[in-house]
Formats: C-alpha cells, structure tokens, sequence
C-alpha cells in the first residue's frame, strides 16, 4: 500500500509541479505527517525531490526524472482515460485508487500527447449517469470499424466530417458537419455535432460512411458534454422519431415503465385507482414493445396507430394459440 502511494506521490509532483504537503495530502486522502513521512522516504530512496520554502513553496521533482510506467500506447490510455473519467470513479469505494491509476495513465502517455489527452476524453461520454440510473439498456448496434474509425479522429482532431446518413424515412445523404463529441447510451452510440450552425445529433448505426477533412471543424475548445446531453438527448434521440403516449397503467407497473421510456409525466389517478399519464419513447418499435410487455397492466389511449398495432398482435397471437378444431 504504501509503495503505491509513493508512486502516487512521484506522480502527482511530476504532472503539477510545486506542490504544499496540505495539497499532496488532500490528493492522496493521508495526513500531512504521512505526507512529510514519505517525502523523507523517498529522498532517502534517491528520488530527487526537494523542498522549496517561502510563502508559495511546497515540494518539488527534478524536471528529468522520470518513473518506469506501463508504456501505454495512446489510444490505450486515452481509452482508459474515458472510462475513468465518468460516474463510475467513486463506484465499489474504489475512487481513490482509480484517480491513482489514472495519473499513472497519464504519465504513461507521450510527451507530445499528454497536454492533450484530458481534453480528448472530455470529448467522449460513456453511459451517461442519467440513462445509468434510469433507462434500461438496448442492443448494442454495430458500427463499421471505418467508420468509427474515422469519426472519432475528427472528434478529437477538432476537424470537419463528411458523413454518408441514412435519415428515417429518408434516402442516405452525405452531409458536412461539425464534429463536438461521441456518446454512448443504452447501447447505442451517437455524434453530436452542428450543421451550418444548427445542433445535429446523428445515431452512429446509420452512418454509411465518413471521412475526416482537413478544414478545422467550427466548435467550442471546451465543452461540457455530459450537460450537452442532457439538453439534447430528448429532442434529438433517434433522429426524431420519439414517441410520446397517453395510456393507463396498473400502479403496480409504475417503476417498470419508468425505467424503459425516455420520460413519464402528468401523471393521476383514475376513479379506479389505474395511472392515467404521458410516457416519451424512443421510438415508434419501442413504444409498442414497452406497451406489450405491460399485457393487460396498460392501455394505450392514444396515439391511436399504436392502439390498433397492439390489437392486431393481440389477436394473431390468440388466433395462433386457439383452440384446434
């Protein structure tokens, strides 16, 4: 344990420089005196690190010192960065020891990348702690390796992108955009981005192809992508096709469709004690799906295309399984 620490310790004076023993303590969760304790070890152990006094002095790393690390590639570490850098950091207890892991990640990369590297996590957004908490995941969809590929190097490039995309109910385009950041959610993975200045949020399944231009793309240098999100998530998500449907529902259902729609509100009470409320889906396919698991726990008032798919599947699956004769 505490050989881990003293890593952690090396590390963290190398990445910030200057640092008081309050501060070095506070990033490794110990005491000042355990602080200073292993300051002393590791002078004693050859570490070249030192002590500045003063009014801004606090403890330092020669420049040249370097720790033998993991050796990392970059999209190694960059894919560790991103997975470390959500809502699972503080998961199991093990937050303190995933921030450890993550400065050596860091110290692991290039010279020439580790300026950059925080920033091109900020750009990807792993399983949003919102669709986490509250939305039951979908199929993972797949999504050509060229394509991938070729999008997320424009996203972290900060370049423009040609993408060939399918739109519903449309023939397959090719559109420039301005790539912001990737996200996935529920299974699904999608581009945000803006199109002659308007906010674009396009499902990755249906990108045909792309190819990564060379003009910088017109976006923000910083961006909080988790609040971009949010704001987008529920206008945009598949492409526009969201569903919204009055139904009733048994009380017993309740925490069962909440955790599949996208959304549920307005919510009362009927004279005979069902739910009466609106519920946002995904789509037109998820609708139906979530209203047929509920059976007869739900009923769908409108809208009324919904109504009479539910009816018809009703009635095959009854005529399937009647009574031979």
């Amino acid at each position: 344990m505490r050989a881990d620490r003293l890593i952690s310790l090396v590390l963290l004076l190398r990445q910030r420089g200057r640092l008081s023993a309050a501060a070095i303590a506070g990033e490794l969760e110990v005491s000042t005196r355990t602080v200073l304790r292993d300051i002393e070890a590791l002078s004693a152990a050859g570490v070249p690190v030192y002590a500045e006094r003063g009014r801004h002095g606090g403890f330092v790393l020669l420049s040249d010192f370097r720790t033998d690390l993991t050796g990392l590639n970059h999209d190694e570490a960059l894919a560790l960065l991103v997975a470390g850098s959500r809502s699972g950091a503080q998961a199991f207890g093990l937050g303190s020891a995933l921030a450890s892991a993550m400065r050596k990640v860091v110290d692991a990369l290039p010279d020439s990348y580790r300026s950059t590297s925080a920033d091109a996590a900020r750009r990807l957004l792993v399983e949003p702690a919102a669709d986490l908490l509250s939305r039951a995941r979908g199929a993972e969809e797949e999504v050509p390796d060229a394509v991938m590929t070729e999008v997320r190097r424009a996203v972290l490039a900060g370049h423009r992108l040609r993408i060939h995309y399918t739109a519903v109910n449309q023939d397959p385009k090719w559109r420039t955009v301005d790539p912001i950041g990737l996200v996935t959610a529920r299974g699904q993975g999608y581009l945000l981005a803006t199109r002659s200045g308007a906010d674009r949020t396009y499902r990755l399944a249906r990108i045909l192809a792309a190819e990564e231009l060379t003009e910088p793309a017109q976006r923000p240098d910083r961006i909080d992508l988790d609040h971009t999100w949010r704001a987008r998530s529920t206008s945009f998500r598949s492409g526009g096709e969201q569903v919204t449907v009055l139904l009733r529902l048994h009380p017993a259902r309740r925490a069962e469709l909440a955790r599949t729609a996208l959304a549920v509100r307005a919510e009362e009470a009927d004279a005979d004690g069902w739910l009466r409320l609106e519920a946002d889906f995904q789509d037109s396919r998820h609708a139906e799906w979530a209203l047929w698991t509920l059976a007869t726990d739900a009923e769908a008032l409108t809208p009324q295309w919904l109504r009479t798919t539910l009816h018809g599947r009703a009635e095959g699956i009854a005529t399937r399984y009647g009574p031979s004769h």
